[in-house]
């Protein structure tokens, strides 16, 4: 019989790649994302690397799996799927308490520095003012969905250990949250690194997002860049008419 032949007359690599899915599906390398490597593998089905690498292609046309130089293959794991209205100013925890998940996330920076030339244009701070960055991953239900840079004046948050799971709680909490803002958004690729962190492919498609937000008395309390996922994420916004039964380029 030939080696690529399962007993049962089909293709012995799609045997192992349904077996793989079900793997995957069970939860048995849950603890990890990346999958174990050729050898691990052919020894625990009893297979040719020839084999496993045959069914591993199918698994990658599929999107099931896919590869990062260097690094491995991994699994791909969906995330959640979010609606997000551009009509509210509202945190990711909130955002995400309102629709079920568990926001959490994962600390990458967070210190006191002088500002950029572009965080003070944008924060309209001068050059030796000093300002909190915290940037982190943002993940819902343990699913990474966005990457967040933000910059707050220090005068509104002195204390950069003040802020824990919300920043909007944490400006809250000294009579600073936000009363509006102005969001930008446009479709970009992301860097390796930014892909590695939200566990997809190099390159993948995402939407950048930057907000600039505001206190009631028009001082800009905060300046955040974020990357989100181009799969997880879909935003939605009201329109209306800009007046009743006005005619003209409004009329359809």
């Amino acid at each position: 019989m030939n080696a690529e032949q399962s007993p049962g007359g089909g293709k012995l690599y799609k045997a192992i790649g349904e077996t793989l899915k079900r793997e995957i599906a069970s939860g048995r390398f849950a603890e990890t994302q990346v999958l174990p490597g050729e050898r691990a593998l052919c020894e625990m089905f009893a297979i040719s690397r020839t084999t496993l690498r045959r069914a591993i292609v199918d698994l990658v046309a599929e999107g099931l799996l896919f590869h990062r130089h260097g690094a491995g293959t991994f699994i791909r794991r969906a995330a959640p799927r979010v609606d997000q209205p551009t009509s509210r100013l509202t945190g990711f925890t909130e955002d995400m308490r309102l629709r079920g998940f568990a926001a959490s996330s994962r600390e990458l920076e967070r210190g006191v520095y002088l500002p950029t030339p572009e965080e003070a244009m944008m924060l309209g701070v001068g050059p030796s003012e000093r300002i909190m960055r915290l940037s982190r991953l943002r993940l819902a239900s343990g699913k990474p969905m966005a990457i967040e840079h933000a910059v707050v004046p220090c005068r509104f948050l002195p204390d950069i250990d003040a802020v824990g799971a919300s920043l909007y709680d944490a400006l809250e909490a000294r009579h600073f949250r936000p009363a509006r803002g102005l969001e930008r958004l446009r479709a970009t690729l992301l860097s390796d690194a930014d892909a590695a962190l939200l566990e997809v492919e190099s390159r993948s498609p995402a939407l950048y997002i930057q907000r600039i937000a505001y206190l009631a008395d028009g001082q800009c309390v905060e300046f955040t860049r974020s990357y989100y996922r181009g799969d997880a994420y879909d935003f939605v916004s009201e329109l209306t008419l800009s007046g009743p039964g006005r005619k003209g380029k409004s009329e359809r």
